[in-house]
């Protein structure tokens, strides 16, 4: 079964923008497990301008489904990981600047410092993936970094999928089945929506987890969040 991991973030966006608590993201995430999501996900930036570190620190005592915790991994993430120890710790290599995660790890260049970071998450207990574009190259070497899994960066899916959707999901097909061949489990995210998450899922059966914000929060304003979950979650099935 693949779970659906609901990210938060833009709901601290929308509370960010007048400065009080409305939403609130602990209820928002509470709520969201009561609808149906597996997990909840939030990616705390140094600038803080959607989840703060104080929201996450809130958030850990509250969430009883998966808590994974996505980030760059600075000091300030690393000693925040250790505290919490959430069940997942998904490193991405976004420079402070990003607006959102766009691209995937060089997991050639970076080899030596993530297995550093890996091997001082496992010691804290926390399960580890690395954020990764489908390409071959990067998975062997992702590998040796001693992760326990990776997570399928889909922006360039979900941007080629109503032109071609067999022709965008064949690479992901391809590094699926050999981060299976290599022993990692396998996470996707980035754009993933109500038109193209059903067909991933049918083209990579062994899917373990997707996280999915921005769409599921968009379609949340027409549909509601609970039944918004149940339709993502019934496009997983």
């Amino acid at each position: 079964m693949t779970k659906l991991s609901v990210n938060i973030n833009k709901i601290a966006t929308l509370r960010n923008a007048r400065g009080a608590d409305n939403p609130n993201v602990v209820k928002v995430a509470l709520d969201a497990e009561r609808f149906g999501s597996q997990g909840i996900t939030v990616h705390p930036r140094p600038d803080e301008r959607h989840i703060r570190y104080q929201d996450v620190i809130d958030l850990a005592k509250v969430v009883t489904t998966e808590f994974n915790i996505e980030g760059y991994p600075d000091k300030r993430f690393m000693e925040m990981v250790r505290l919490i120890k959430p069940a997942q710790a998904t490193l991405v290599p976004d420079p402070p600047t990003a607006i959102t995660s766009n691209n995937g790890w060089d997991t050639i260049a970076n080899q030596s410092m993530l297995k550093d970071i890996v091997a001082e998450l496992h010691e804290s207990g926390v399960r580890v993936s690395i954020f990764i574009n489908p390409e071959t190259k990067y998975f062997e070497p992702a590998k040796l970094t001693g992760t326990d899994r990776v997570e399928l960066y889909t922006e360039p899916y979900a941007v080629n999928y109503h032109k071609d959707r067999d022709a965008a999901v064949k690479p992901y097909i391809e590094v699926a089945e050999l981060a299976r061949e290599l022993g990692m489990g396998l996470n996707a995210g980035h754009d993933l929506d109500l038109q193209n998450l059903a067909f991933l899922k049918q083209s990579i059966p062994h899917l373990d987890e997707v996280s999915i914000g921005h769409a599921l929060v968009c379609d949340a304003l027409y549909y509601g969040l609970e039944n918004t979950i149940q339709m993502y979650r019934r496009k997983l099935e």
